[in-house]
């Protein structure tokens, strides 16, 4: 692709927790990546190997200790507040795994809560019909704080989606749906990764992953491989590995394999 495609640029990225008694965790180490638009990339990696915090340095949510990161040619921790707030309401979509709702908030205006602060058009009919797809059992008035884990996490995906940014970071994106709801969620992401957006996701889901462009296996804060085209077969032996060799947490979901 050619450097004009390029959405995020990452350079020796590293960052370290400081933990008290002069002692460090150094989470990540010397990450170098790009990623382009109409590129679906996953981010793998047991437990512990830092892929929640490379998803936030990269996102403009928490500043890595050393290295570069460029958001659309932006450096978004070198900008005033300001100019943030609007890099990441006009450029940037997130889907949290902690789903970030507004409790007090019904479900169409949690959904539409980005497109206001950003004086976008707001369509209902095309809220309507992207929940009648991913299946959501719930109404637009009915508050989130009284919805399911998975019905709050369908909201959260809607957010991210209407918005329409360049570039969506997910982390764990189908962690509480089901089978059928996270192949339609996966199927959506896909659309617009084919109308030319971005999305970078962290997941424990190598059946997904392995439908991704490209995967990043995290080891020890670095990136350990990287694969085009991915097979479920190829992430699961690297892995599986990386399980046995233990870390932090040696847990691997090995969902639909």
């Amino acid at each position: 692709m050619s450097s004009d495609s390029k959405l995020l640029y990452i350079e020796e990225l590293s960052h370290q927790f400081f933990l008290g008694n002069k002692k460090i965790l150094k989470v990540l180490k010397n990450i170098s990546f790009t990623a382009s638009k109409g590129e679906f990339i996953s981010i793998l990696g047991i437990s512990g190997s830092g892929k929640s915090t490379l998803l936030k340095c990269i996102s403009s949510l928490l500043k890595p200790t050393s290295g570069k990161v460029l958001l659309n040619g932006v450096d978004p921790y070198r900008i005033g507040n300001l100019k943030l707030s609007n890099l990441r309401r006009k450029e940037i979509s997130f889907i949290f795994q902690s789903y970030n709702l507004v409790p007090s908030l019904p479900v169409l205006e949690n959904i539409v809560l980005p497109l206001r602060l950003s004086q976008k058009k707001i369509d209902i009919q095309v809220i309507e019909n992207l929940l009648n797809r991913m299946k959501f059992n719930a109404g637009l008035g009915d508050f989130v704080s009284t919805l399911s884990g998975g019905e709050q996490q369908k909201v959260a995906i809607a957010r991210a989606i209407v918005t329409d940014s360049d570039i969506i970071f997910a982390d764990e994106p189908t962690g509480a749906l089901d089978s059928v709801s996270r192949e339609v969620i996966f199927e959506l992401l896909r659309e617009l990764v084919e109308k030319g957006k971005c999305v970078i996701m962290v997941t424990h889901d190598i059946e997904l992953a392995s439908k991704t462009d490209r995967a990043l296996i995290l080891k020890d804060g670095r990136i350990y491989r990287e694969l085009l085209n991915p097979s479920g077969e190829e992430l699961y032996k690297i892995l599986k590995v990386e399980s046995s060799q233990g870390g932090i947490d040696d847990k691997v979901d090995m969902l639909s394999i």
